[in-house]
């Protein structure tokens, strides 16, 4: 059965053509019918409002059906729409046909065998158009129900560890309790200045075996209260919140430091020794207000520090940064 609402745009520089056309494809059922004399004029027409299929005219003046064709392609995927088109053509011979699925073009009607071709190629162009557009429908859906996961995703997931939607959720409501209730709170980036360049030598497949090392050691070294995180390729990412500032320096630290730089890791390809660096912010109330963008571009921008000195560098704030 026809979809009598499916829209159907003709185009062809011949009224007359136009005009038969049209009136078979009235008394097969469809009313959405619209016609365009000039590939001009059926892109302005798609413009205003899609159609389902498309006929047209191969041969026309100024700009052919083939060229038609790679317009309304253009303007499908600029608009996430698929239009069925289907030439009209006098020309026979399977290289001009395979030159025109080349280039688009869903379907052929013989001008030849117009009475005979013209709406049966159209019911089977209707129905491959409506399960185009379901599937089209389907895919829009599925994209935003992922997109919508993703966006309340807070897990890596190469290694288990929160990522840096995490991080920021976490380190905004550590702020702001910071601020109301007092106390202070630590930040250490951890990066490994060498992971790049390991990927570089070894490949991907050790590169994850790497990260998900260095995750596992992590665990094994932090508190089981504090968040830890993996940035991104080579830095990973660790926040507590504790009482009272002085309970924080290097030393309190050095086991992180110490158990990545100084043990080596195991692999696949072997064992692996790496160069870690970590930045340390520590904040207390009289520093904030502070946003968490400020906190992990500061320990971002002092990390090469670490990677220079071989220690951690520590940054303790007790005042708000100067503007």
């Amino acid at each position: 059965m026809p979809n009598p609402l499916l829209s159907i745009l003709v185009v062809d520089d011949a009224k007359f053509s136009s005009l038969m056309i049209g009136r078979a494809l009235n008394q097969a059922g469809y009313t959405d019918v619209r016609f365009a004399s000039s590939a001009t004029e059926a892109i302005q027409q798609l413009e205003e409002r899609p159609a389902g299929i498309l006929l047209a005219d191969w041969l026309m003046p100024e700009t052919d059906g083939l060229e038609l064709t790679a317009q309304v392609r253009q303007h499908d995927e600029l608009h996430d729409h698929y239009t069925y088109v289907i030439l009209l053509t006098g020309k026979e011979g399977d290289n001009a046909l395979a030159h025109a699925f080349d280039h688009g073009v869903d379907d052929f009607i013989s001008k030849a065998a117009m009475n005979e071709q013209l709406v049966p190629r159209v019911l089977a162009a209707d129905r491959l158009y409506n399960t185009l557009t379901r599937l089209t429908r389907d895919k829009q859906l599925l994209m935003r129900n992922i997109a919508a996961l993703e966006s309340r995703n807070q897990v890596d997931p190469l290694t288990g560890l929160g990522n840096a939607r995490l991080l920021k959720q976490m380190l905004t409501k550590n702020l702001q309790q910071v601020e109301s209730r007092g106390g202070s709170l630590c930040y250490l980036l951890i990066g490994v200045e060498n992971l790049a360049s390991l990927a570089q030598q070894y490949g991907r497949t050790i590169h994850k075996e790497l990260l998900r090392s260095i995750a596992q050691r992590l665990q094994q070294l932090v508190r089981p209260l504090d968040v830890l995180v993996r940035l991104d390729g080579n830095h990973f990412a660790l926040l507590t919140h504790l009482g009272d500032s002085q309970e924080y320096s290097p030393a309190s630290f050095k086991r992180i430091h110490d158990g990545l730089n100084i043990k080596s890791f195991k692999t696949s390809a072997g064992f692996i020794n790496l160069k870690t660096g970590i930045c340390l912010v520590t904040l207390s109330n009289k520093a904030l207000p502070m946003q968490p963008e400020q906190v992990t571009e500061l320990a971002e921008k002092n990390l090469p520090n670490s990677y220079n000195s071989g220690r951690i560098n520590a940054l303790h704030l007790n005042a708000p940064l100067p503007v």
